[in-house]
């Protein structure tokens, strides 16, 4: 009879050393990856300084949104806001003009937020210690350790998806992600890995980026090139078949889908955007009025409630010109979003309903939007009205 192979057993958080790893192996991994990085790292420009405010405003651009998108963003928002003062002084309607596209606009204000704070506390320059940092709004551990190990060369370890996927394939973790215990592990990995201050090199700061490199550019999610890895000699997830059962997938889980009605209100070739209130998703920037719905059954009469409701105008169904728009879809991280527009035409343009809901009113034409903070839908909404030809 044949014998069953044994399953190969993979390491779990409780396995792994609580506090340092064997001074020999992390002697190699600190080496080998601080020499591959030197020599193969991308040439980003958040790269080429180590001024703190820069890093910051990179790291947070970074979040959820790829490089390629990153690049000219940063370099526009730095040439717009060039120091933390800068920022501080701008209105966030400007700030929020210039991450308008990035998504996430909870960055942008927090990144105002923290402006403020550094510019009223710190003289208008990015404090140097970890707590000062982490009390800043927006400013997580992983930022934290991006900006102390790269502008400042402390040894401040950092974790995000890259990380925790080079070092989750390096000794072979199958640990499920959602524990705290196995997130707590992937810290202390990081921490005993990180060199100690060594100046005139940055070499907390160039390992912490080229774990980051390697996530991004060798050890990818599917089908890693394992044999471009300088640590390929280190990594346990070598002596299994598939790379990518590391680290191990969540769960999934079914997104919430949510229905919005939009009116789009025109007055011969404009349309009325408001700016809704800084808090909640999409707070602070321009927007058609919509309303959120349960479905899109019995839009003719919920239109009027959202006309009601957001603008304080009275709709007459029986002399009102109503025309349905095609609907259209955005996907969140979170939340599926449905949209189902319907324009309006007035004869005159309504009251400014920034008493009511929206804090200010602005009418526009779709062909030449303004510099205005928009989110996804709103500038799609606004490029499909510009291609009408009665709106030309």
């Amino acid at each position: 009879m044949k014998k069953m192979s044994k399953k190969k057993q993979t390491p779990s958080a409780s396995d792994l050393p609580s506090q340092s790893l064997p001074s020999s192996l992390r002697t190699q991994i600190q080496t080998k990856l601080l020499d591959w990085y030197r020599y193969q790292h991308r040439d980003l420009p958040w790269r080429n300084t180590q001024d703190p405010y820069a890093i910051w405003i990179s790291e947070i651009m970074l979040q959820q949104t790829r490089v390629a998108t990153v690049k000219d963003y940063y370099r526009r928002f730095l040439k717009r806001f060039p120091t933390p003062l800068d920022l501080s002084n701008a209105p966030l309607e400007d700030v929020l003009a210039m991450w308008s596209g990035l998504g996430y606009y909870t960055r942008a204000r927090n990144l105002h937020k923290a402006a403020h704070q550094i510019a009223q506390t710190y003289a208008g320059n990015m404090p140097k210690d970890k707590e000062s940092i982490l009390a800043l709004p927006g400013i997580g551990p992983y930022t934290a350790g991006a900006i102390l190990s790269i502008a400042f060369g402390e040894s401040a370890p950092l974790v995000d998806g890259n990380v925790i996927r080079v070092l989750s394939r390096l000794f072979a973790i199958s640990d499920p992600l959602e524990s705290a215990k196995t997130q707590n592990m992937y810290w202390r990995l990081a921490t005993s890995l990180v060199p100690k201050k060594s100046p005139p090199q940055n070499d907390p700061g160039d390992f912490n980026q080229g774990l980051m490199e390697l996530g991004a550019t060798v050890c990818l999610p599917q089908n890693p090139t394992c044999f471009l890895c300088p640590l390929k000699q280190e990594c346990q997830a070598q002596n299994f078949q598939n790379k990518s059962l590391f680290p191990p997938k969540k769960q999934e889980r079914s997104i919430p889908t949510l229905f919005h009605l939009v009116l789009v209100v025109q007055v011969g070739n404009k349309v009325l955007l408001g700016r809704r209130p800084e808090v909640g998703l999409w707070g602070g920037l321009f927007e058609f009025p919509l309303l959120e719905v349960d479905d899109f059954q019995n839009s003719d009469s919920l239109l009027f409630h959202l006309a009601k409701e957001r603008l304080g105008i009275d709709i007459d169904p029986q002399t009102s010109q109503i025309t349905p728009l095609p609907p259209f879809e955005q996907r969140l991280t979170h939340r599926l979003m449905k949209f189902m527009p319907f324009r309006i035409r007035l004869q005159k343009k309504c009251k400014d309903p920034k008493s009511l809901f929206y804090q200010k009113a602005l009418w526009i034409d779709p062909q030449k939007p303004a510099a205005l903070g928009l989110s996804v839908w709103v500038s799609k909404l606004l490029s499909t009205l510009a291609k009408e030809s009665h709106v030309l």
